[in-house]
């Protein structure tokens, strides 16, 4: 029993084929899935796509790379769209200072209003982190302080600080396909280093496909391949790894909880 907790439907790589993806998926035992909008032109999209398969959920926010580009967010629409019996989270928000460095200011705007969304409305925050490990953790901190949100750092590939201060405030490091890679021992060891507790997998499919489909389209079938290395660093079987990324997935994500499955 697997959960991707993050991956993009809405992807056009993913047009036409979108019933075989989700089959392929449950035939690797993934019964949760999490579609993500980087965008307010995919939030539609995505809204369809968790409407249509029941083991679908989105979230909903602009990704930093599109945080000077796009109309920005409101903590009032993001509110509004939250209210969906299938949104599940908030985002994909944060920051990204390797390809968005100029954007940075409207970055942090646009990450803080996602926060403040997020602990209105009691829903788990979707981050992006990249290239910008100081504003990222003193932002979380500095929120966390003005009221309590749940996070989740998707995709963690970042530093170690970054992680230790992400779990000292209560959040999830969310383990992707980078964490496969034969070059990818620090990341390894950071995730070992976890607590199990706040550790989840997911695929952020179509990218970031784990070894040994590198290169190629990701799906979320694919996050069993993650799942096992992941099992491999816990020292646990590949069910009961998968039991306890699932039982962390229904705690943060309370409103996509797997059925039968306790927190």
């Amino acid at each position: 029993m697997l959960v991707d907790s993050h991956c993009h439907l809405a992807d056009p790589r993913f047009e036409g084929e979108l019933d075989e993806i989700v089959e392929r998926a449950g035939l690797a035992g993934v019964v949760r899935m999490v579609t993500i909008s980087t965008r307010g032109s995919d939030l539609r999209r995505n809204a369809e796509i968790a409407e249509r398969f029941d083991q679908v959920y989105f979230a909903a926010g602009v990704h930093p790379h599109h945080a000077a580009t796009e109309p920005p967010a409101t903590v009032g629409s993001l509110l509004d769209i939250a209210k969906h019996p299938k949104l599940a989270a908030i985002g994909e928000t944060g920051l990204d200072y390797h390809y968005t460095k100029d954007s940075a200011d409207q970055q942090k705007a646009s990450f803080r209003t996602h926060i403040e969304a997020a602990r209105r409305s009691g829903l788990p925050l979707v981050v992006h982190a990249r290239a910008a490990d100081e504003d990222m953790s003193r932002i979380l901190t500095e929120e966390h302080r003005r009221g309590p949100f749940g996070c989740v750092m998707h995709c963690y590939a970042s530093g170690r600080r970054l992680a230790e201060r992400a779990i000292e405030l209560g959040f999830y490091l969310s383990m992707s396909g980078i964490a496969t890679f034969p070059n990818s021992g620090p990341l390894r060891e950071i995730f070992s280093s976890a607590p199990i507790e706040r550790v989840l997998v997911e695929t952020d499919a179509p990218y970031l496909a784990p070894a040994p489909h590198r290169g190629k389209r990701n799906e979320p079938s694919y996050v069993a391949r993650t799942a096992a290395v992941g099992a491999e660093l816990f020292g646990m079987t590949p069910a009961e790894f998968a039991l306890r990324t699932t039982r962390n997935f229904n705690r943060i994500f309370a409103k996509a909880a797997v059925p039968g499955v306790e927190r």
